[in-house]
Parts: C-alpha cells; structure tokens; sequence
C-alpha cells in the first residue's frame, strides 16, 4: 500500500513536499517515482528515484523539482520549488516492491494528491 500527502493549494512561486510512504508485506523496492496527470491529458512520469538513488527527471520539471527517498522508511519525496500554474495536477506516487526473496516486482501506485497552483 502506498500512501501520498503534501498536496495542496500554493500561489505560483511557491513550494511543496510531496511525501508517499510504502506499507505492508515488503521485501525490497526498486523504483520510486512521481507521476502526474492533469484535467484531460495523460498521466506523466514526474520524476524517479532507484535504490541507488539514481535519478531521472521530466524536461518540465528539471532544476525547480527534486525527488528523493529514505529506504528505511520505504518513502519518497518530492521537493516542488518555483512552482508555475502548469504544475497544477493529481499527483500519483509508483513504487515496484518486491514482496519476498526471488519474488518479481510488482508496480504499486498510491491515492493522488491534488497540487492546484494559482497564477
């Protein structure tokens, strides 16, 4: 189960922390990312982090987003900084969790979290 917070209304500029904690039967997680979709278009990757804390970013976001995890917590973050109207979306956290050793990765997404940015 993964679950999401840190949404909310921000004026333009503004910042928000995005947070997505992982829960129940976890042997490990490989990636964890962001993804976003607005009113009418398709869900998009945000930004993504592996284990190894490698990092991948979308084009819109890169320099003013930053994603981040604490593997102990099983939870990701996603700093938002100068964020503009067109960040306004559902925001959808996505982890693939293994559930024991040798197990395969399944693709696990959490409740969105609505950031509305106001202009």
């Amino acid at each position: 189960q993964l679950q999401a917070s840190g949404g909310g209304l921000v004026q333009a500029g503004g910042s928000l922390r995005l947070s997505c904690a992982a829960s129940g039967s976890i042997f490990s997680i490989n990636v964890m990312g962001w993804y976003r979709q607005a009113p009418g278009k398709q869900r998009e990757l945000v930004a993504a982090v592996t284990s190894s804390a490698s990092t991948n970013y979308a084009d819109s976001v890169m320099g003013r987003f930053t994603i981040s995890r604490d593997n102990a917590k099983n939870t990701v973050y996603l700093q938002m900084n100068s964020l503009k109207p067109e960040d306004t979306a559902a925001y959808y956290c996505n982890a693939h969790v293994r559930t024991s050793y040798g197990g395969s990765y399944v693709s696990y997404w959490g409740q969105g979290t609505q950031v509305t940015v106001s202009s």
